[in-house]
């Protein structure tokens, strides 16, 4: 999902909101300038708090760092680092910067109490190239409500100044492959580093270290900085609980700059959803005061139908609800809805159980409300009325709901359902700007001309067209890999394919059987492959397993973004057979196995966080048959991904969003084809995995 300007314009209106709310009132864990809960370069035993996901850019002298990190858990926590070196120019002639990306792992063994300190363990670089592997165990205690004190032994480039022995033997040269660098951990030289933190007031932070880095990679080899002093000093704001600026002396020579911005996931910054009330839950009289209202003679007036299914499409296309399918009897209504712009399932279904109460007459009871996700039914809710005009004033009225709402398949569409003539056919198309961005600081601005062909349920057609304005990104190369160039020739197709047709295929959509879900699509599946893709996934509503298996053919595309395959003449067969599993609290795991674009064969593991509001936050590896060697630097594909929704910034209804995929390096190995559609996610939305975390919002 590529991000849009009104995201971009919706963060500065944030960021300007965020410099006036209320000041810190706890004295929490604090970032460095490698982005880490730490001091100034040095880590500590805090974590912060559980889901926090920040973005940090620290400077000093010619070197940058931008860290993304995650608490992925009340004691976990990742970060990933992209460091960049400028004027490299003045040691290779003809390279102007280099750029190093590294993954770092945090764990909380002890959390701090009245006698005992935060105890973090913490691994740094701990698949790159090993210009900063190290690791460390760092212990704070917090003395008052002002002063923090860190003590902590480093090894690796934490162990490189003022060492102390090699308490757990020596350490092996890194293998700069890629793959975790386990038998370097907690060898070699060990060195201590300590620090203070003092908190003059709500916004003023002080902060001094004795550091155990030598940096002799950045003072003796490359002459970047000077190094004369083991003591950094630094100063820090902060405004809100969203931004934080510091000012640092390092190594008694160079003057430093930090910025990071603190994001909640489990909050929306707006403080919620803004958007039109919904209507009143419409009461019935009671069946003594008012009999005839409950007599089921109206389904015998021929133009019911019709009348009703107009009613309540006007009711729910005030909310960007469309009715697809209208069946009903005289004490039951089933009626399947699409749902065009509100991110929150529940609320969805509550919107459209609203303005059955209105539409519907009294003798109908029971509502099955059927969300449909590209012309397939995702699962059917139903709720009595009488629940409904019960609970709508009582406290707790959403769990009270819950528990008497039942959740099953959507099953088959009634015989006697109304359906609705004029979704179908249905043209719709957009023309957006778009940012994308490989790595920060990194990418194109262009438009997306996209449009979708609804030509019957679960039929579509579908496309898009880039066009770049303006670039920062380098200029194509030629990939040396030598597995055939699936992914590292992406850079000759953003440079030759221009404008380029990224996307133009036709799917179907169906349901084979009861909880079984299909798709076929057939066409222009990317903008560097085309050919057919298969998939079926079984997943209950109920289930917190699904499992899925795809099958694709594909031809590798012409890197001048049109119809020909001619320059590559390279097909191939993939698929993999897919099990997934909701752990519970928002943590998704998912696991792949089969072959992939380059004709390797292995599995993909991945974990993401994912968010009542919307917020995702993940990482995945992929390993295969392919040896490091021709993998390529990385040794294997990883990475970390994160998605942003638009109404947590802006909090308006939208289920658009701004995501981005970072990997420390790309290689060929490990590559599946990127089709959209895949139904796992799609389908999960209204599933109990998927409408219970937030449920509280069928409300509103």
């Amino acid at each position: 999902m590529q991000p849009s300007p009104r995201f971009l314009l919706s963060s500065l209106a944030l960021g300007t909101a965020l410099s006036t709310a209320p000041a810190l009132a706890e004295m929490t864990g604090t970032l460095n300038m490698n982005g880490v809960t730490g001091l100034i370069d040095m880590p500590s035993g805090d974590a912060q708090k559980d889901a926090t996901f920040s973005f940090s850019m620290g400077v000093v002298g010619p070197i940058t760092r931008t860290t993304l990190s995650f608490q992925a858990s009340e004691r976990l926590s990742a970060s990933f680092r992209f460091q960049t070196w400028r004027d490299w120019d003045t040691l290779i002639p003809g390279d102007d910067k280099e750029t190093d990306r590294s993954i770092d792992l945090r764990y909380q063994v002890l959390k701090e109490s009245r006698f005992v300190p935060a105890l973090t363990i913490g691994l740094q670089d701990l698949t790159g190239k090993g210009l900063f592997s190290s690791e460390y165990v760092a212990a704070t205690k917090t003395f008052g409500d002002k002063l923090k004190v860190t003590a902590g032994l480093g090894w690796g480039r934490l162990g490189s100044y003022g060492g102390i022995g090699t308490p757990f033997g020596n350490r092996p040269p890194v293998s700069p492959t890629g793959t975790p660098n386990a038998d370097q951990w907690f060898r070699g030289e060990a060195a201590p580093f300590a620090g203070v933190e003092y908190k003059i007031n709500d916004y003023w932070t002080i902060k001094g270290e004795y550091s155990s880095d030598a940096y002799l990679l950045e003072d003796d080899e490359r002459g970047l900085i000077e190094r004369d002093s083991p003591f950094n000093f630094g100063v820090e704001y902060q405004r809100s609980p969203n931004m934080r600026f510091g000012a640092y002396s390092l190594y008694g020579s160079e003057f430093a700059l930090a910025f990071h911005i603190i994001l909640d996931p489990k909050s929306r910054a707006t403080g919620g959803v803004v958007g039109p009330a919904p209507a009143p839950v419409k009461a019935r009289p009671s069946r003594s005061a008012d009999p005839d209202a409950y007599d089921g003679g109206w389904v015998t007036q021929a133009d019911a139908g019709p009348i009703l299914r107009e009613n309540l499409a006007k009711r729910l296309a005030a909310d960007g609800i469309a009715v697809e399918d209208l069946a009903y009897t005289a004490t039951t209504v089933q009626v399947r809805i699409r749902n065009g712009r509100i991110d929150a399932g529940s609320q969805a279904i509550g919107r459209t159980a609203r303005a059955l109460s209105h539409v519907m007459p009294a003798s109908v009871e029971v509502f099955e409300i059927v969300p449909v996700v590209n012309g397939i039914g995702a699962s059917k809710i139903t709720i009595r009325r009488s629940d409904l005009e019960s609970l709508e004033y009582t406290a707790d009225n959403a769990t009270l709901l819950r528990e008497r709402v039942t959740v099953t398949d959507a099953g088959p569409v009634p015989d006697y359902s109304l359906g609705d003539e004029g979704l179908y056919p249905k043209f719709r198309w957009s023309l957006r700007p778009v940012l994308r961005l490989p790595e920060p600081r990194k990418g194109d601005v262009g438009l997306r001309l996209s449009g979708t062909y609804d030509i019957a349920p679960g039929l579509v057609i579908s496309g898009a067209i880039y066009k770049e304005l303006a670039s920062n990104r380098d200029g194509g190369a030629v990939s040396t890999s030598p597995l055939q160039h699936v992914r590292t020739d992406g850079s000759l197709y953003n440079e030759f394919g221009d404008p380029a047709l990224e996307r133009l295929t036709f799917a179907w959509y169906a349901r084979p059987a009861p909880d079984f879900y299909s798709r076929v699509t057939v066409g222009y599946l990317e903008r560097m492959h085309a050919g057919i893709s298969g998939e079926v996934l079984w997943k209950p509503v109920d289930s917190q397993l699904a499992l899925g298996v795809e099958l694709n053919y594909t031809k590798q595309r012409d890197t001048d973004g049109g119809f020909g395959f001619g320059e590559y003449d390279y097909d191939v067969v993939t698929g993999h057979v897919s099990a997934y599993y909701d752990f519970g609290n928002g943590y998704l795991g998912e696991l792949d196995v089969g072959r992939y674009l380059a004709g390797d064969v292995g599995a993909t593991i991945s974990l993401d966080r994912v968010f009542a509001n919307g917020w995702r936050v993940g990482a995945f590896a992929t390993v295969t048959d392919v040896s490091a060697a021709d993998y390529g630097e990385g040794g294997f594909d990883k990475g970390v991904r994160f998605t942003i929704p638009l109404n947590w910034a802006m909090g308006t209804d939208s289920r658009r969003g701004f995501g981005m995929t970072f990997r420390p390096t790309g290689g060929d190995g490990g590559a599946r084809v990127d089709v959209d559609g895949r139904l796992y996610e799609s389908i999960r939305d209204y599933h109990t995995d998927g409408l219970d975390p937030d449920w509280g919002r069928v409300w509103r």
